[in-house]
């Protein structure tokens, strides 16, 4: 059977209504700012196979691990019943990083399994070493928190005490966690009922074809592109500055190997995997890379598993993008960073007109953890920084926003001030952190926090030795740093603060597109007057005077 053109659209945006909706269910109904405010979350429909049908408009991050994951899934579990939501969050299972738990719910109608929906969100802890897992020079798994391989969070529709029993007794703030959890088992039932109501209206034949169409339709699209490269190798690298123990660099290398309507991308002569919590699963290397091929090649494409059918994707095991276990992996997101940004910096070989220059490529991740006055109340605040995005072929990249891999959203003051003892008392662009060129690479941003009374300070951050690249003559963009009352602090780790403290977060820049002798001068002197370009760099890298 097949679906008519207009049929296939109709459900193809019912279907990502239906991810987008899941979505929205997850964030008002969260408990922890890193979910209600910075969004780190992603939400999808399956067909009963498991294969994508749509995704949320989250984080694309997140895009493929969910293939991952559901391939384990089907193998493991069997008995599923109407109201069952699976919990997962073991990174070598096809999921991301032990804070990041997913939730997947059957989709039954007449009695017949017809599909999944799923959602994925980054949790304020998960027990383990560090509050919230958030610290450098963690060496193995079983430091970073609980393991879930595939477990049952509700049977047939009611909790699982002996779980959430478990997860109360190993997570320091269980109130948020636990709330957290059954906001995901929310978001789920709300994507099976409206799943439900599509195969009611339209008929599982129908559903079912139309998916067929829209997959098909994607790799058609994604293919057609292709063609339009001419074949041939393309490489390109980037760094992580160290894993949190040693103080080497840790290279990735991404060679896109292009042949007619197909490509395989392999990481050859990429650095083994490292003792530090740097290494990055296999699910969220392959997510970096189909982000950056499928965001140059037709970013518009319809999400779903056709979009991926084009690609082969090769990872030794052992690779630092491929460990083995029981590998450390909770700071995966700074790898996972620089396997897009490595990605990017190869297509700009064969499409420079179509692929931006570097951007601040890193997850400054934070975790400010201790106990509320005058209670036994813990609390933990995760915090994720944006910066610079990087110049593109037509204009100057987007200043202080978080990275178009992740794109999680901005944690506002006023929440973070309301919900924990700190205070925001810088919060700006730092000027002469873009890089300079035709289109000039975006600022990357301040942030002062003072805190109010003792706690732990943990994080990793990167982009602190290696630049921002810039592209077809554009300049580097800035690095970033990490200061504890005006000194220096290492970018992995964790501190003991007293109240009064204050933690600066400076995030890296992004590079410029094209040679800054090129841009308009006026373009320069409006920069000056905004306070994003000194007067001195104008003379400098432009030769303006402003």
């Amino acid at each position: 059977m097949r679906s008519d053109p207009v049929t296939t659209q109709v459900i193809r945006y019912r279907m990502e209504s239906i991810a987008d909706e899941m979505g929205f269910t997850l964030v008002r109904t969260s408990r922890s700012t890193v979910i209600k405010e910075i969004e780190d979350i992603s939400c999808a429909v399956f067909d009963r196979r498991g294969r994508t049908i749509a995704q949320g408009h989250h984080a694309p991050m997140l895009l493929t691990g969910f293939e991952f994951t559901m391939a384990a899934l089907l193998e493991r579990v069997k008995d599923w019943e109407e109201g069952d939501v699976v919990l997962s969050n073991d990174p070598y299972l096809g999921g991301q990083h032990l804070t990041d738990l997913q939730t997947f719910s059957p989709v039954f109608y007449k009695g017949k399994l017809s599909g999944f929906v799923g959602n994925i969100a980054h949790h304020s802890d998960v027990g383990g070493s560090a509050p919230g897992t958030v610290t450098g020079g963690l060496t193995e798994i079983y430091q970073e928190g609980l393991r879930l391989p595939m477990v049952k969070l509700y049977r047939a529709g009611a909790e699982a005490p002996d779980i959430f029993g478990i997860l109360r007794a190993n997570i320091r703030v269980p109130d948020k966690t636990l709330g957290d959890l059954r906001a995901q088992a929310a978001a789920g039932f709300v994507g099976v009922r409206r799943l439900k109501e599509t195969l009611e209206r339209y008929g599982p034949a129908v559903v079912e074809a139309a998916t067929e169409e829209l997959m098909a339709h994607s790799e058609k699209r994604i293919r057609a592109a292709l063609r339009d490269i001419p074949d041939g190798t393309y490489s390109g690298e980037d760094f992580v500055d160290d894993d949190g123990i040693s103080e080497a660099a840790i290279r990735i290398c991404v060679n896109v190997r292009k042949k007619g309507d197909g490509a395989t991308v392999d990481f050859t002569g990429s650095s083994p995997q490292v003792v530090g919590n740097l290494n990055c699963p296999i699910a969220t290397a392959h997510a970096a890379v189909y982000y950056a091929l499928i965001a140059v090649l037709d970013p518009h494409v319809p999400p779903n598993s056709g979009c991926y059918r084009p690609f082969k994707v090769v990872a030794e095991p052992g690779l630092v993008m491929n460990p083995r276990p029981p590998a450390a992996v909770q700071a995966r997101t700074n790898t996972s960073q620089k396997i897009s940004e490595a990605t990017l910096r190869a297509l700009a070989l064969a499409l420079p007109h179509r692929v931006t220059a570097g951007s601040h490529g890193n997850i400054m991740t934070n975790a400010f953890a201790g106990w509320y006055a005058g209670t036994h109340k813990r609390f933990v605040c995760i915090d994720i920084q944006g910066g610079g995005a990087g110049a593109r072929p037509t204009k100057d990249g987007c200043d202080g926003q978080d990275s178009h891999l992740a794109r999680f959203m901005n944690t506002p003051t006023e929440a973070q001030e309301l919900e924990y003892p700190l205070r925001v008392e810088r919060y700006e662009f730092i000027p002469d952190t873009g890089g300079a060129g035709k289109y000039r690479g975006a600022l990357a941003l301040r942030r002062d926090i003072r805190v109010l009374s003792d706690m732990s300070f943990s994080r990793y951050a990167d982009r602190q030795k290696f630049p921002p690249f810039g592209v077809l003559g554009g300049m580097n963009g800035a690095c970033g740093e990490t200061r504890i009352n005006g000194k220096k602090a290492k970018a992995k780790g964790i501190d003991r603060l007293k109240a009064g403290d204050v933690v600066s977060l400076l995030t890296p820049g992004a590079g410029g597109y094209g040679k800054p002798s090129e841009r308009d001068p006026e373009a320069v002197r409006r920069d000056v007057r905004d306070g994003k370009v000194t007067r001195e760099a104008a003379k400098r890298d432009y030769g303006v005077d402003a």
